[in-house]
């Protein structure tokens, strides 16, 4: 008896299909336990993270005579916290200097890095790779090592308290991530774009502004969230730089808070809650921007 093969339109004839009916009940059966799990994971991790948050924002709304009640929420908030704190305090003139500090630096980091860059990345000049390692290289070194030295030269040039002093070793020091990340993320765009934008009458500097720069915008994103949130949460060096309070950032006004015998944990809250919202906001903004500029150069 002779067998007979089954061609592949029979077989898919006869294999079942998905019906609507069979789809909606497979909804109606829930998600599976792995899925449960995984999501009971997650949220319980979220709830460890945003618990600090939470202590932090219910603290700054207590009122002082609050402040060791055992009570997990206030009896009632007081929202005079967070205009209390910026007008008794140099809050405001701190605010000013970081949002300098942080625009400024993040602006002379692009302004250097992007052009170093894109000749790196494009160009294959004798030293490269020993250029690529020396920029990697000084990511090792502290601000804290070399805060001596950089006091007494600004010392000897008269740019104590100055906010263009922060402003520049805030871009010294966050210059070498930037080059690294915009390398890679150039590298990973092809040369015959700009080629081709060239062959119909653009100049180099033109392919990279018309071409190279739109395309590289997430690296550029991320080089640049990276470099404001460092400038903006910078401590040592406004410490150490900025002994007047109105030209210190931030996060060093802050620190004014707490005292030799007593913490104003109510003011000290509420201005930790103004420093860090302005960040929130910016990050959330281009989230999507800044995990693309980091995988650049990942998959070729």
């Amino acid at each position: 008896m002779a067998q007979q093969t089954a061609t592949p339109a029979a077989r898919t004839a006869r294999a079942p299909r998905s019906t609507p009916k069979a789809h909606a009940a497979r909804t109606r059966r829930g998600p599976r336990p792995r899925t449960l799990v995984i999501a009971s994971v997650a949220w319980l991790l979220a709830a460890v993270f945003l618990l600090p948050y939470a202590e932090m924002v219910i603290t700054a709304l207590r009122p002082a005579d609050e402040l060791r009640d055992p009570s997990y929420l206030p009896h009632h908030f007081a929202w005079s916290n967070f205009i209390d704190v910026w007008h008794e305090s140099n809050l405001g003139a701190n605010l000013r200097v970081t949002l300098l500090v942080a625009f400024g630096s993040t602006l002379l980091v692009l302004l250097v890095a992007l052009p170093a860059a894109y000749y790196t990345a494009r160009t294959r000049y004798r030293g490269r790779k020993l250029f690529l390692l020396l920029v990697l290289v000084t990511q090792m070194f502290q601000p804290t090592s070399l805060l001596v030295g950089l006091y007494r030269e600004f010392y000897q040039f008269g740019m104590l308290n100055s906010v263009w002093t922060l402003v520049l070793c805030n871009a010294a020091f966050n210059l070498a991530f930037a080059i690294w990340i915009l390398t890679a993320y150039i590298g990973s765009i092809p040369v015959a774009l700009e080629e081709s934008g060239m062959i119909d009458g653009l100049s180099r500097v033109g392919a990279l502004v018309r071409i190279t720069l739109p395309l590289a915008l997430p690296g550029v994103v991320t080089a640049m969230i990276f470099t404001f949130i460092a400038a903006w949460n910078e401590f040592v060096m406004g410490l150490t730089l900025s002994t007047v309070p109105e030209s210190q950032p931030l996060t060093v006004g802050i620190n004014s808070f707490i005292g030799n015998y007593t913490v104003q944990w109510n003011f000290l809250f509420a201005g930790s809650v103004i420093a860090i919202v302005p960040v929130v906001v910016l990050f959330a903004l281009i989230e999507r921007k800044v995990v693309s500029g980091l995988t650049a150069g990942s998959v070729k």
